[in-house]
């Protein structure tokens, strides 16, 4: 915990030195390099400022408000579109992702830290009810009393660059619409407009890194989240892969309502993480396999990765059901790039072959081909990501293992450290090993990993090895019928 905390200590006071030095740089530059520098800083404040008092402070305000609690959340309230700009914006941009990670990934914080950092996905402050009336008009042409047959102006919860708002629309479905912050587009632009501060901040978390790869990567993929109508369609893809699922549910989205800053998917409803958390053991194991096999098959499947495995977006409910949201953050993938993934697991975890691991480890490009390392340390430095599918038998997923997970992944002082890569195609999956790992540790989830990943590799196809195995074996036959079926 101590190298942790100190790993971090390091990294954030790199990074204010290299704000100031930029800061003091571009002084007397551009208002729009000015603006950048602000919210360069504005974000590594943010543990003093903003976001992180709001979160701190709300819900005890809101506990003791009584009578008066309505009128404290009107005054708290965004009411335009330059309050989002001056108090989303430290909390929101590209920076704060960083943080939702560490809420529930770095164990080098303090517990009160973790949960303010927790809070901050779904204790922002709402925006006021004219202000979502204000682009619910612009996108629809309507205001929402009228695009919709009832409106809630009171929010449901925060999403990352929006907010969601309950309504029914006229043919009687009750929906949840994603109402996009006005100007957080232009915010996060200016994130990313910061190059120099993001390159020399990644440079501090992965010195050995192509840094302007992984800048083009994460500008990608943050600039796609904005466009709600992209959202809408992965949504969807993963409505349709997963129609009938014994266990997971994806909500359809209303395509006539959802537009590039307003998407609209039908109502669910569920127990949060915390709740889950509180169910018995049991439970939480079936809620962990689903998740699991929600990820992986995706991956081998649809060839796609929800690539924000966060607590918050997820609803639980008994017997292992869950429904899965937020789909801004989906990277596809082409059968190129699956294909020495798929070799890396099965040399690895199935053939026994060191060399061969090691060769798909070259042509995915995360090693140097004629990196001066052994392969048995190849081996040993990268055995911990496949430690819970390389041997059958039932394996608990503990947070300790979450947290060597993510050192070994920032282990610079490893021999390989200076010829391991991740490339850009596979930044992305990293959550797996960052965020799902830490999550299905906060549940101590059991379950034979192995066996399950069995049922769901490609190159294996194993048989159903529990309940659910079955009841999704039966799920995938009947869509097999369906799909070769004729008219």
């Amino acid at each position: 915990m101590r190298r942790a905390a100190k790993l971090a200590g390091a990294a954030a006071g790199a990074a204010l030195v290299t704000a100031v030095a930029v800061a003091m740089r571009w002084k007397n530059r551009s208002p729009g390099s000015r603006l950048r520098v602000e919210r360069g800083m504005a974000a590594l404040r943010l543990a003093a400022r903003g976001g992180a008092r709001y979160a701190t402070n709300a819900p005890r305000l809101f506990a003791s408000a009584g009578e008066h609690r309505q009128q404290l959340r009107n005054d708290l309230a965004l009411q335009t579109a330059e309050d989002v700009a001056a108090t989303l914006g430290t909390m929101k941009g590209v920076l704060m992702k960083l943080g939702q990670m560490a809420s529930y990934v770095d164990d080098g914080l303090t517990p009160a830290a973790r949960r303010t950092l927790s809070r901050l996905q779904d204790s922002v402050p709402p925006m006021s009810p004219e202000l979502a009336a204000q682009v619910i008009t612009e996108e629809l042409g309507q205001p929402p009393e009228q695009a919709f047959a009832t409106w809630d102006p009171e929010p449901i919860a925060a999403a990352s660059i929006g907010q969601v708002h309950r309504a029914i629309t006229h043919d009687g479905r009750a929906v949840a619409v994603k109402v996009q912050y006005p100007g957080i587009a232009e915010t996060i632009e200016a994130d990313l407009g910061n190059v120099a501060l993001l390159r020399r901040m990644l440079k501090v978390t992965a010195p050995a890194q192509d840094v302007d790869a992984l800048l083009a990567e994460l500008r990608e993929r943050v600039v796609e989240e904005l466009d709600y109508r992209r959202e809408a369609r992965n949504q969807q893809l993963f409505v349709d892969y997963f129609d009938g699922h014994p266990t997971i549910h994806v909500p359809r989205i209303v395509p006539e309502l959802s537009t590039r800053r307003v998407v609209t998917s039908e109502l669910a409803d569920g127990a949060r993480f915390a709740e889950l958390a509180s169910w018995s053991q049991a439970e939480r194991d079936l809620a962990a396999e689903t998740i699991y096999r929600f990820v992986f098959r995706s991956l081998y499947e649809l060839h796609a990765f929800n690539g924000d495995p966060h607590p918050g977006n997820y609803l639980f409910h008994r017997d292992g059901h869950v429904t899965f949201l937020d789909f801004g953050l989906v990277k596809h993938f082409t059968a190129e790039e699956m294909a020495p993934l798929e070799a890396m697991v099965k040399h690895l975890c199935v053939d026994d072959d060191p060399e061969g691991f090691r060769q798909a480890m070259v042509r995915a490009g995360f090693l140097l081909p004629d990196a001066p390392v052994s392969t048995p340390l190849v081996v040993e430095h990268m055995a911990v990501f496949y430690d819970t599918v390389r041997e059958r038998g039932p394996r608990t997923m503990t947070s300790d293992y979450a947290t060597t997970v993510t050192r070994r992944f920032f282990d610079f002082r490893s021999p390989l450290a200076s010829y391991a890569r991740i490339p850009r195609s596979y930044v992305i999956l990293q959550r797996i090993n960052l965020g799902l790992f830490a999550l299905l540790g906060e549940l101590s989830a059991t379950a034979d990993w192995r066996c399950i990943a069995e049922e769901i590799w490609p190159f294996f196809q194993g048989p159903p090895c529990t309940p659910m195995g079955a009841a999704e074996a039966g799920w995938r036959a009947q869509r097999a019928v369906g799909t070769h079926s004729g008219p």
